[in-house]
């Protein structure tokens, strides 16, 4: 814990000028970022008498080691410097909103050639236009289903889309007159856009037009006695009409509003937001806020920040009603007209239909506060008494308010794998996980090719790579390659995100990237590490860090039998009660990291053995392998194909074309390969 005071800057050395402030810890981790009209009185406001401060925020001063702060010219500058440090950083003492489930949205992909509807979840993508949220993935498929009758554009998947172009033959959805079949060509790339764009059209509330039209072509067909085409317009008017009824409409024909309301109490706040447009309720979202010490206008800020912050033009209204104005209103608005290039109101509605509506939201974040105490009940306060209770029973100096978690998965010393998985404050943090591929560099090898690796040469092996390379970073004397020592590394990432060690080759500087200004990777250690196994893998753990020199990071295990933790050298373990939070803690830190480790076994193993029967090839890496299967589709395909076909594709000359279809010609046939873990046959 650290003393306020030591890092206290002089009052005169503080700007009256608006601006953004960052605390950091010990190891140059962003821990809160915040702005200020006047940064001078706000800054102050932290270094007061301790006592007097929000517990959090307390902690927040006396966990941070430094303040720092960037001067800028006006109030919506510094809301938007504000934004992108905490979306940069993620610190961890500012408000977090959670959502209180997984919205679904409805989805048209019109930046591919042949546009897709589809639900889709997370994050946003580009030349994807979205409709909604929606509450549920039914209503959503619902509403489609109806909506295909008039506007038959493609809902099927790339793979399914690929084999129908092969084959020739379409899908059921052809056949029942739900989707115009671009794959066997009855549509044009041009004429099926213009179906997906029509139907954007009609989900944006562009509705009177469409239904005027298919009236006016039920009446012609009528009027040639065309009786089975007007019957089927007839059905089609049904559908619009039906799926036009699923969204009440509230308000004028022309508002467009964003409703959003609060309900709270002293600890939590619950937001929901109704998206109104065109008059009708097109779908609605919810979170779930921990206060600390935020006020309801600085709640207000910040939602509007993280709602509207990576929004396209487009998805801003022109109408943001709110329970309360948010804490720079000016600024806000100011931001969310640049953003939307067009005038936005946020206010607060006093009276009529919108206030009407707003109490509407008002009962449904009321509800949703309720449900939330219900589903998480004591849940701060079981975080906290877990950390506790590892504290005390593993006497610990401190609360391990960040903890790593190794797990190793292989099938019989193939494919093996590594996973870290990190927990602060309680919580999964699912940005800092990491996965490796255990090379067997650190178990001793013959000549080039590794030994065998077991469970605790795997181990030793990752904590030695990930230790290394905290050692290096904090240090600053360079970058490090996490499987020999030397620089640049080969740690597989996370899902989705870099590989954990693939900072750039340039020498480091400290802790801190001097480009980002953001803490590298491994520059800070954990409280705790927690390996999954017993007595050797805890020992063969600990020589890694004593090796290292490394005397701050505590040390256990957790063996699945007994669940027993265990202590380096200490042949008895410590046994924690069955009801204990602490422990289990400990054992979803240990699920969390098999389950982490076994997925990305599953894919190498996947992966590999989709290649297998191109291997041996004398020319053909992993690359051209993976080029002719993209190429091809699958390697029966590839069997079928002659040498001019091959020679073709970039790369292949006619030697190396002539190698592999004489390969594969040479092959026996062999009973089909499956996928171990799809269950799929793989050609």
């Amino acid at each position: 814990m650290a003393d306020p005071t030591t890092y206290r800057p002089k009052p005169g050395e503080i700007p009256t000028d608006p601006g953004v402030y960052r605390f950091r810890d010990a190891h140059g981790r962003v821990i809160y970022v915040g702005k200020a009209k006047s940064l001078r009185p706000r800054l102050s406001s932290y270094f007061q008498d301790i006592t007097a401060l929000h517990p959090r925020t307390a902690t927040m001063v006396t966990t941070a080691t430094s303040v720092e702060w960037t001067v800028v010219r006006t109030e919506v500058e510094a809301l938007q410097l504000e934004y992108s440090w905490i979306k940069e950083f993620d610190p961890r003492f500012n408000v977090k909103y959670r959502d209180d489930k997984s919205y679904p949205f409805l989805a048209v992909t019109l930046g591919e050639e042949f546009p897709r509807a589809q639900v889709m979840r997370g994050a946003k993508r580009k030349g994807t236009r979205y409709f909604g949220p929606y509450g549920h993935a039914w209503a959503i498929r619902e509403t489609l289903d109806l909506l295909l009758r008039v506007f038959p554009m493609r809902t099927c998947s790339a793979g399914v889309f690929k084999r129908a172009t092969a084959s020739g033959r379409p899908c059921l959805l052809a056949y029942i007159d739900k989707c115009s079949a671009p794959c066997v060509g009855r549509v044009t790339p041009d004429e099926h856009r213009a179906i997906a764009e029509d139907f954007c059209d009609f989900m944006a509330g562009n509705t009177t037009r469409f239904a005027k039209r298919l009236e006016t072509r039920m009446k012609e067909a009528a009027a040639e006695l065309d009786f089975e085409q007007a019957a089927r317009l007839r059905d089609d008017i049904g559908a619009l009409t039906k799926a036009l009824e699923k969204q009440a409409v509230v308000l004028g024909d022309a508002t467009d509003a964003d409703v959003f309301a609060l309900a709270d109490d002293d600890l939590e706040a619950a937001v929901q937001v109704f998206h109104v447009r065109g008059g009708r309720i097109r779908g609605q979202r919810g979170w779930v806020v921990e206060k600390e010490s935020e006020d309801l206008p600085t709640l207000v800020e910040h939602l509007l920040l993280q709602v509207y912050g990576d929004a396209e033009r487009d998805a801003i209204p022109r109408e943001v009603l709110v329970p309360t104005e948010p804490a720079d209103v000016d600024a806000v608005t100011e931001w969310l007209s640049s953003v939307r290039g067009s005038a936005v109101s946020v206010r607060v509605p006093q009276r009529g239909d919108k206030r009407t509506l707003m109490e509407t939201v008002r009962r449904n974040a009321e509800q949703s506060l309720a449900r939330h105490k219900v589903a998480r009940a004591g849940d701060l306060t079981l975080r906290s008494k877990a950390l506790q209770e590892l504290q005390d029973y593993l006497g610990l100096e401190d609360a391990p308010l960040r903890i790593e978690c190794y797990d190793v998965s292989h099938v019989q010393g193939t494919n093996v794998v590594a996973s870290m998985v990190v927990f602060e404050d309680g919580l999964a943090r699912k940005s800092e996980y990491r996965r490796f591929i255990v090379r067997g560099a650190t178990a001793g090898s013959e000549g080039d090719e590794p030994v065998t690796v077991d469970d605790t040469a795997a181990m030793r092996e990752v904590l030695t790579r990930r230790f290394r390379r905290y050692l290096e970073d904090a240090e600053g004397t360079g970058d490090l390659d996490l499987s020999t020592g030397v620089v640049g590394g080969d740690a597989q990432a996370r899902d989705g995100a870099p590989a954990a060690g693939d900072d750039d080759d340039a020498p480091s500087s400290g802790p801190i990237d001097p480009e980002t200004g953001r803490p590298r990777r491994f520059a800070y250690p954990p409280s705790l590490v927690v390996v999954d196994g017993g007595l050797p893998q805890v020992n063969a753990a600990q020589a890694v860090l004593d090796e290292l020199g490394i005397e701050e990071v505590a040390l256990v295990g957790l063996a699945k039998r007994l669940e027993e933790v265990w202590v380096p050298r200490d042949d008895h373990p410590v046994i924690l009660p069955r009801t204990s939070e602490g422990l289990y803690l400990l054992q979803r830190l240990r699920d969390e990291a098999h389950r982490f480790a076994i997925t990305f076994h599953r894919q190498r193993r996947s992966k590999a053995m989709t290649t297998s029967q191109l291997d041996g090839i004398p020319g053909l890496g992993a690359s051209r392998q993976k080029a002719l299967l993209r190429h091809f589709g699958s390697v029966k395909r590839l069997r079928q194909a002659d040498i001019a076909d091959i020679m073709a594709l970039p790369g292949f000359g006619r030697s190396l074309a002539s190698a592999v279809v004489s390969h594969l010609a040479e092959g026996t046939p062999q009973q089909p390969a499956v996928n171990l873990t799809t269950g799929e046959v793989l050609e």
